[in-house]
């Protein structure tokens, strides 16, 4: 097949039913970052951009992207990467991390939980009894990149959160029935609390198979494996249900988030508070009066000194 510009197609868009070459599939991906990130007033030329990467596509992609911005829009960006402390697997992806940030003139810092918790997760997950390692990791990222990103003085934290990680999340607030946080995961939310660096997504209508091919046609190098923890995760499952159903009906996803961004609004305003107080212990934003992450840390050390005892 042929693209539109006659050169040969590297790429079947099914849900718009287009045949791209390598230069207009480019194009493309990069037409959509910009219209993202114009349409919701992502960045202005004042603003300082953590970008969060892993070593994975997704986050190398936008770091390059956001590079790439900074010749229209004058912003400061940094790169800020977690070590979680997965053996064999975070080890591996960093090196690709401070690979692209010396390519490209990024600064890059580094957090681990270790460091800034007293514990890695692999010593978490090796208690007897404990939770899913995906929500000690999920807690504990989050809280990291928020306090990392503001003390490094970031007025924006990017994260590279494709169409398939936002129509999953969707799904799961959706099966879970947790529609508290239907209102806090929209493209841009109000100000709740100076603690909070608001968060955004500028690869969020992009699927992530044309994350994948663009990273591959622009040469840009990143790991492939895959979070050893990933199989325990509840998101598993709802991402083989979406790619089953996109499959049968291509455009599924985009359905799914555009559904939720026309309700977004209702939601956060209905759902969200004016304010969000802080946690009472570590004084990080929390809708509760203790932070999950502190509640985890307790229940951590509880676990940890009852295998100790036993």
């Amino acid at each position: 097949m042929q693209c539109s510009c006659g050169r040969k197609a590297v790429y079947h868009r099914r849900y718009s039913g287009q045949h791209l070459c390598a230069r207009c599939f480019r194009r493309m991906v990069e037409k959509k970052f910009m219209e993202t990130v114009r349409s919701n007033g992502f960045i202005a030329h004042t603003d300082t951009v953590a970008c969060g990467v892993s070593g994975g596509k997704d986050s190398l992609v936008l770091l390059h992207l956001l590079h790439g911005l900074q010749k229209k829009v004058r912003f400061s960006l940094f790169a800020l990467a977690i070590d979680e402390g997965i053996a064999g697997y975070r080890d591996r992806s960093l090196p690709y991390v401070t690979k692209a940030c010396e390519t490209l003139g990024v600064p890059l810092h580094v957090r681990s939980f270790k460091e800034s918790f007293g514990y890695a997760l692999d010593e978490v997950t090796a208690m007897k009894e404990r939770v899913g390692a995906c929500s000690y990791c999920g807690v504990f990222r989050r809280s990291l990149l928020n306090s990392a990103s503001r003390e490094l003085g970031a007025t924006k934290l990017a994260l590279g959160h494709n169409l398939d990680d936002e129509s999953q999340v969707i799904l799961m607030n959706m099966l879970r029935g947790d529609f508290a946080r239907f209102g806090r995961m929209g493209t841009y939310r109000k100000h709740v609390n100076d603690q909070f660096v608001p968060r955004i997504k500028p690869l969020r209508e992009i699927p992530e198979k044309e994350i994948v091919l663009y990273a591959v046609l622009a040469g840009i190098d990143f790991d492939f494996e895959e979070c050893p923890y990933a199989p325990e995760a509840f998101r598993d499952e709802v991402r083989q249900f979406l790619n089953t159903t996109e499959e049968g009906h291509p455009g599924t996803k985009h359905a799914l988030l555009r559904t939720y961004d026309k309700l977004y609004p209702f939601l956060n305003e209905a759902l969200q508070p004016s304010v969000l107080p802080s946690c009472e212990r570590c004084g990080e934003p929390s809708i509760r009066p203790l932070c999950k992450k502190c509640e985890l840390l307790d229940a951590i050390r509880d676990g940890l000194a009852r295998d100790d005892q036993s």
